[in-house]
């Protein structure tokens, strides 16, 4: 069993906001996979379903995202869960627009989810960071992440939802590089060309066919002379 945790704040006034992107990428894996419906558990929102072969939590912890491992922590315990077996699914403020990366473990980065996520089950968890770009000062962060998304951000981020539901199975199995090429599918689609292929130069099927030789000319001197001036 995995425990996949998509973080946000509660509410319609956060539903769009940049730092939401967690519950988004839940919210569609739970639609396009068939997962049953959302119910009020272990201080948050929780929806069971299957993702391939492997049964799959989703929660939406309802703490605030300064308070998120309390709920992820409750989850945890009661399934009687590792921490390897729990995923997060967060905003990530060091990757452009559109950009996803998966880690296994490490640090918080300052990131307040994280943060309390490390304090509840400790650091040794996997992550899907999705993301969001940085507003360019420090200063500027918290308004930057509790914004809505802009308008000219809607086929980038419809595009990393859409991605991160693609490869939510092969995630479920740990193969992330077959998650990362479900993501790539849709964020950054193979270039097709309409130019006409190059073919060898000796390649005998695009030469021109030479012209034919000419035929004889067995006319005799006298038919020749007339001919010139008929």
């Amino acid at each position: 069993m995995k425990l996949f945790v998509g973080l946000g704040n509660p509410g319609a006034k956060y539903a769009r906001n940049r730092h939401n992107i967690g519950f988004m990428a839940a919210d569609r894996i739970a639609e396009d996979h068939g997962f049953g419906p959302w119910k009020a558990r272990f201080q948050g929102q929780m929806s069971e379903g299957r993702l391939g072969s492997e049964k799959v939590l989703l929660l939406k912890p309802e703490t605030f995202m300064n308070r998120s491992g309390q709920s992820v922590g409750e989850a945890m315990r009661f399934y009687k869960l590792e921490s390897t077996d729990v995923t997060v699914l967060h905003d990530e403020l060091d990757l452009a627009p559109g950009k996803v990366r998966v880690k296994a473990g490490g640090g918080h980065a300052g990131h307040n989810g994280l943060r309390s996520i490390h304090e509840h089950i400790g650091a040794a968890y996997d992550r899907v960071r999705l993301g969001i770009g940085h507003p360019g000062r420090k200063e500027a962060v918290a308004g930057y992440v509790l914004h809505d998304f802009a308008k000219a951000d809607e086929e980038w981020l419809e595009n990393v939802l859409r991605g991160v539901s693609d490869g939510a199975a092969a995630l479920a199995a740990g193969d992330g590089a077959r998650f990362m090429n479900a993501v790539a599918l849709r964020t950054a689609p193979p270039r097709s060309s309409n130019r006409p292929e190059k073919s060898a130069p000796n390649d005998p099927a695009t030469k021109t066919p030479a012209d034919p030789a000419p035929a004889p000319d067995n006319r005799s001197p006298l038919q020749k002379l007339v001919d010139r001036f008929k």
